[in-house]
């Protein structure tokens, strides 16, 4: 990888949009009912979110062209914060899908490139993903499936 850039074509899609919520049923209606998004149930959630979904904090919808929209419940979700160690917006974060292969090399362009990583790498039964954040302080997830 020249010059500490992830080169084009690397990042495959948008995996999955992560949004905080103050009212899931609310949300719920609103990404289910009102904008007609499949709402994900049983065996079509992750293995690693049902115990999540199955308590109500977090629900799990997909758009036609298969990009996950989480919401995750925060009754007491404050006002945007200048930290972003706060999950200051709700907008959580912007995942993008990288070929387990190269995730490493992502990785690698992460460090060398000074960014702050807020979490990770992290390895999870869905894959390996590490967290950082953007020049803004929005954070980004880079994260490919298991081998």
């Amino acid at each position: 990888m020249a010059n500490n850039t992830i080169p084009t074509g690397y990042l495959r899609k948008v995996h999955h949009i992560a949004f905080n919520v103050a009212d899931m049923a609310a949300s719920r209606r609103f990404y289910g009912h009102i904008l007609g998004l499949h709402e994900l149930t049983g065996e079509e959630v992750p293995a690693t979110l049902i115990e999540l979904v199955n308590t109500g904090k977090v629900a799990n919808f997909v758009t036609p062209d298969g990009t996950i929209i989480d919401l995750f419940g925060e009754p007491e979700l404050s006002p945007p914060d200048s930290d972003p160690s706060k999950s200051f917006t709700r907008a959580y974060h912007l995942a993008f899908d990288i070929d387990p292969e190269l995730f490493d090399q992502a990785l690698t362009v992460i460090q060398e490139n000074n960014l702050v990583i807020a979490h990770g790498p992290v390895s999870r039964p869905t894959g390996r993903g590490v967290y950082f954040y953007d020049p803004d302080g929005f954070m980004i997830e880079i994260r490919c499936d298991p081998h």
